[in-house]
């Protein structure tokens, strides 16, 4: 509880390039002293929670029949048809997609509001704050998917523990990613311009801080009863989870996000602001100490942050490319597409890096990667072959187009944005999805892998990353698209209307 105590302190005083230090040094001290306490053993590429952590009579019949469960535990790993698996994506995916496409609607409705246009490093954070179900929700689900998956979570004690200790976690690490994503915002909106406002400054922080931790905490409560609904109906959670928790993220995050930003705004007293801001950070310590109590998510407490916190920095890259595409009046079409290609890009490699960290769970020892996966990385490795994560990965691409044109449509049957569907403008921006999952399909590929080989446990390590990758690609790749097509001249499409 001290260093609990002591972090949060340091967190409020402390300069960024300081606190980056202090953290380290704190993570590292607390963790010497939880193994000097004999409780540093938990491995990192456990599912969840592993088997010494059980009392009393569980703990000695479970020590007693581990190799028989072992067995049994690969003779139940789930066996799917590229038919049924596509079946089981496509309904979560779909209904993600059009969560992304009312995200779309909601950011090209709130980008006229006086507080995003007068404090335009608001959409710094959307690709930030977005991210989170990337970095939170998306990896909860893959953590507590592989669980169900091996069995983590048949005993009532082992899933309410699982549930709590990482809904504590989570709410730490999103009150903690939404100052920091503040800060980044900050800094990244004053060095083109070289102007600072501490009105503007006070109002950020406490529009990321709320958004996040009230966002993160409803996604959570949704995350789990998807989980558990997915346990007890017999559905693979890897095929359905992590598309579900992008599907009320995106929408739920902006929303939130563009009501407390103008909320503040209009108030314009920086105090409001400061006071809002303190309110959620002062939380934080109640949580860490929640989140300590149980050893999977205690593990997480203090390993667990370079992934969010790398992935916040990548998002942000593409919120400032959002920023400054946005604030050219010939490109204010993009706005409406934005969360769109970002959030089908990251739910599809979602699903297909949870999917091979179960496959590594059940096949592989941490450390080892199966035979397949040795050798030298090609991309062609990824979509060629008859295994289940090659077809996982030919489903998931040929998901691409189809789904991209259902919400395109969609889009345009709502008449929002600023863009009509010429051919020109459809070639162009489906060839930009497809590049961008094609990309990030082959990254999760290897990155899954690696992560495992060095003994990190990619179901909290890679989707961050990938999630991350998706918005900073699909960003960029969609700014580009609209360069292209004004360059060429298809203004006749509206492009910049």
């Amino acid at each position: 509880h001290f260093f609990s105590i002591t972090w949060m302190l340091a967190f409020l005083f402390l300069s960024p390039g300081s606190l980056s230090v202090f953290a380290v040094t704190v993570c590292t001290s607390s963790s010497e002293l939880m193994s000097d306490a004999g409780d540093g053993h938990y491995a990192e590429t456990e599912p969840m929670l592993p088997e010494c952590r059980l009392s009393g009579e569980e703990a000695d019949k479970e020590e007693e029949s581990v190799e028989e469960g072992q067995l049994q535990a690969t003779r139940n790993m789930p066996k799917e048809s590229p038919l049924a698996m596509a079946l089981q994506i496509l309904v979560p995916f779909l209904l993600a997609g059009f969560g992304t496409v009312s995200a779309g609607v909601v950011l090209d409705i709130v980008q006229h509001w006086e507080a995003f246009k007068n404090i335009t490093e608001i959409f710094i954070l959307v690709p930030a704050l977005l991210g989170l179900k990337g970095n939170l929700e998306m990896t909860l689900a893959s953590r507590l998917s592989t669980a169900v998956n091996v069995g983590k979570m048949d005993s009532p004690i082992e899933k309410w523990n699982l549930i709590i200790g990482n809904l504590a976690l989570k709410q730490v690490q999103a009150t903690v990613i939404g100052f920091l994503a503040a800060v980044v915002a900050v800094v990244l909106g004053w060095i083109p311009e070289g102007k600072f406002q501490i009105s503007h400054a006070v109002l950020l922080c406490s529009s990321s801080v709320a958004t996040a931790f009230i966002a993160s905490l409803l996604q959570g409560i949704i995350m789990v009863g998807v989980i558990v609904g997915s346990k007890k109906t017999g559905i693979n959670p890897d095929n359905v989870a992590t598309p579900i928790a992008a599907s009320f993220g995106d929408l739920i995050t902006l929303a939130i996000l563009a009501w407390i930003s103008q909320g503040l705004y209009n108030y314009s007293h920086p105090y409001v602001s400061s006071l809002v801001c303190a309110f959620f950070m002062c939380l934080t310590p109640l949580w860490m100490v929640i989140s300590s109590k149980h050893p999977a998510s205690r593990q997480l407490l203090y390993s667990g942050w370079e992934p969010v916190i790398t992935a916040m920095f990548i998002s942000s890259i593409g919120g400032l490319i959002l920023d400054k595409t946005v604030s050219d009046p010939n490109l204010a079409g993009i706005v409406v597409y934005t969360p769109v290609i970002n959030g089908i890009g990251g739910n599809l490699v979602a699903i297909q890096s949870s999917r091979i960290s179960t496959y590594l769970h059940f096949h592989s020892t941490p450390g080892e990667v199966p035979d397949e996966a040795k050798g030298c990385y090609y991309p062609c490795h990824t979509f060629c072959g008859t295994g289940a994560n090659h077809r996982s990965a030919q489903v998931l691409l040929l998901l691409v187009i189809p789904g991209h044109l259902i919400f395109l449509y969609t889009i345009d049957l709502m008449e929002r944005g600023h863009t009509s569907l010429t051919p020109v403008f459809m070639v162009v921006y489906l060839a930009a999805a497809l590049f961008q999952v094609f990309l990030l399909l082959c990254i999760s590929d290897w990155m899954v892998h690696s992560m495992w080989k060095s003994g990190k446990d990619p179901d909290s390590f890679s989707i961050p990353y990938l999630t991350a990758l998706g918005d900073l690609l699909g960003t960029a790749l969609l700014a580009l698209s609209f360069h292209f097509l004004w360059i060429i001249g298809d203004q006749d499409s509206d492009v910049g209307d």
